[in-house]
């Protein structure tokens, strides 16, 4: 049976796994941007959408949901929609943050691990191994309290549980990619260790390092709320999402005070997976097709 040369175009153009018009078509991965998308601007234009200053305790306390106040009010008389809104603020920008300087962070150690090995590894991968021994949370609460309650404590205290994920990462790509010809080509050139890992391995890293990064934001936003949660991170009358939920949690019985920051942790974690998968789908082709055999 023949096949026209345009439909054999098009049957491998579709089976391509790194087709990113195909992914970036998926809905799900839609629903993430969409999702993401409503936040930022919410976070961006707070002031003009919040109906009510989230420190404001003019209204009534405990008062439900209502046309008043879609999302009620607090134990200090304080709108939930507001406060929600302009938690925004606070949960995402600290969330990217976070992963911003842990990518980093652990990029540049895996590379000089990988990269050198011998006694450099071996030293780097065992204090790595150390902080995988701990739970992330328990080990993340340990320097938050030791560094003392406050948001960026939180954010350093995460940033330093989790490049080491990133280490494992870029080191494992790096021992692979360096017994390519062409590195060993520019050694023989003459190009220094720097040059080599810049110039050389770096474009290599950059799709499975921004794919990781991509699927561990959601990750750094739970992290940083359960801190919240616990008092370790943003602190009173700031408006964050794991401290309104510490506050639901108080007053469990007034179930609208924990559910609508809860709603929102779960929105923004879900829309950034929703992300990570379209990116890993798009970036890293041979990870997504082996996930899917």
């Amino acid at each position: 049976m023949k096949i026209s040369k345009n439909k054999t175009a098009k049957i491998a153009k579709e089976a391509k796994p790194g087709n990113s018009n195909s992914i970036w078509r998926q809905p799900l991965a839609i629903v993430g941007v969409v999702t993401i998308g409503l936040w930022v601007v919410a976070a961006i234009f707070a002031p003009w959408i919040a109906p009510y200053d989230p420190l404001s305790q003019d209204a009534d306390k405990f008062v439900t949901p209502s046309a008043k106040h879609w999302m009620g009010t607090d134990e200090l008389n304080r709108d939930i929609l507001s406060r929600v809104i302009y938690g925004a603020r606070i949960s995402l920008p600290y969330s990217l943050l976070l992963v911003v300087l842990s990518a980093a962070i652990g990029s540049i150690i895996g590379g000089i691990s990988g990269y050198f090995g011998g006694k450099v590894d071996a030293v780097i991968m065992r204090i790595t191994d150390m902080f995988f021994a701990f739970p992330a949370i328990v080990l993340a609460m340990a320097v938050a309290a030791a560094l003392g309650p406050e948001i960026r404590n939180a954010v350093i205290a995460i940033t330093i549980v989790a490049w080491p994920v990133y280490a494992r990462l870029v080191r494992g790509l790096i021992l692979n990619a360096k017994q390519n010809d062409y590195v060993t080509a520019s050694a023989l050139l003459g190009s220094s260790s720097s040059r080599t890992l810049l110039v050389d391995l770096r474009p290599n890293l950059s799709g499975p390092v921004f794919v990781l990064a991509a699927l561990e934001v959601g990750n750094a936003l739970l992290l940083l709320s359960g801190l919240s949660f616990l008092g370790l991170g943003a602190q009173p009358p700031a408006a964050e999402w794991g401290s309104m939920v510490s506050m639901g949690a108080v007053n469990f019985d007034r179930w609208w005070v924990g559910l609508f920051p809860g709603l929102a942790i779960l929105t923004a974690v879900l829309a950034f997976n929703f992300i990570g998968d379209a990116l890993r789908d798009a970036l890293d082709p041979r990870t997504a097709k082996a996930l899917r055999d």
